[in-house]
């Protein structure tokens, strides 16, 4: 294949000619404890994920403190909270940023994060990310993912309750931005979402519409779409990870447990093996069964010089006589030597 696109973070190619990129998403599920974001860190590498990412901002980079209708949550998980309350639980102390980063880089595991504000942008800057994620809500605001792009890093756009025209917009941004390297998500901003929300046949849609490394960010409680993505053509996957599904955090109810992480790593990487290549020829794994086609075998005894009759011939396992095909031109011809029964069926046998 040529011309497929791609990107590399942290010298990771990307693209759709090799295994999926998988990133735990660390969110708000260190639930205010930063003993538990490290230990979130180690358990994503132990699942065989290629990056964690944080998400950068305080309640007051993101939100007003303010408790008008507007600024208030109903029904969901969050519900009864104000936006400014959910964020000051959620956020991610800004001083945790060098700690988290520093422990990903001794593990060998890469870490980046989705800024929600520019001097969320400087932050991250000053610790040198490799990459930057914007996050759904933050698609539509261009300035910001201009200010992201002016880093010159990759970046990853991720498009839930973006239309066509508004993912047309952010691209645009990030290219006039300056950004080189960018991958899309398709992305339902649902927490959960139903797995027949996703509508996974956006996926190759977007990928031919856009040009552009494409992927998913999934936040359905299994890694069924996840998977199923990849047979699309997703070349990312990001799911919310945390230690604990129960744990009582804003982010855990959806958030995957470790065992699930390491599944959704090898059963990706299993599903993008399987796609292969077109290929009609006998695979390896076939080779030694072959001789238990059918084919055709004697099932009557007959002496040189016999005409072979339908009912001396049937097509049976295994294959080591002429092929079924050939029945039609068997049946008529004269023997050329003393036949069998269970003896296949051969062109030496046939006058």
């Amino acid at each position: 294949m040529t011309n497929i696109p791609c990107i590399s973070i942290a010298g990771r190619r990307i693209a759709s000619d090799v295994p999926p990129y998988i990133i735990a998403e660390l969110s708000a599920n260190h639930n205010g404890r930063l003993e538990t974001a490290l230990k979130i860190i180690d358990e994503a590498k132990k699942a065989g994920a290629d990056a964690v990412k944080l998400q950068t901002y305080t309640a007051d980079t993101i939100t007003l403190n303010c408790d008008s209708e507007e600024f208030q949550i109903h029904g969901g998980l969050w519900d009864g909270k104000t936006l400014y309350q959910l964020y000051q639980e959620a956020h991610m102390p800004w001083e945790w940023h060098k700690p988290l980063f520093e422990h990903a880089r001794n593990l060998g595991i890469t870490i980046f994060s989705s800024p929600f504000d520019n001097t969320a942008v400087d932050l991250l800057e000053d610790l040198n990310a490799p990459a930057y994620k914007i996050a759904s809500f933050e698609a539509v605001d261009l300035p910001l993912i201009k200010y992201v792009a002016s880093t010159g890093k990759p970046m990853i756009i991720s498009t839930g309750m973006a239309d066509a025209e508004e993912i047309q917009e952010a691209i645009d941004a990030a290219h006039e931005g300056g950004c080189k390297e960018l991958a899309i998500l398709h992305c339902v901003s649902g927490y959960p979402a139903p797995a027949e929300d996703y509508n996974l046949r956006t996926i190759p849609d977007m990928m031919h519409r856009f040009g552009l490394v494409t992927g998913l960010s999934d936040h359905t409680l299994n890694n069924t779409t996840a998977i199923a993505s990849v047979v699309l053509g997703a070349s990312i996957i990001e799911k919310h990870f945390t230690l604990d599904r129960s744990g009582g955090g804003p982010d855990d109810s959806f958030s995957l447990e470790p065992a699930e992480l390491a599944a959704l790593c090898r059963d990706s990487k299993t599903a993008w093996a399987a796609l292969g290549k077109v290929d009609y020829g006998r695979k390896s794994s076939e080779v030694g069964n072959a001789k238990f086609r059918r084919s055709l075998y004697f099932v009557k005894n007959g002496k040189v010089g016999d005409v072979i009759t339908a009912d001396m011939v049937r097509s049976v396992r295994p294959g080591f006589g002429l092929p079924p095909k050939m029945l039609g031109q068997v049946i008529g011809k004269s023997l050329s030597l003393d036949t069998r029964y269970g003896m296949p069926v051969s062109d030496e046998a046939l006058l």
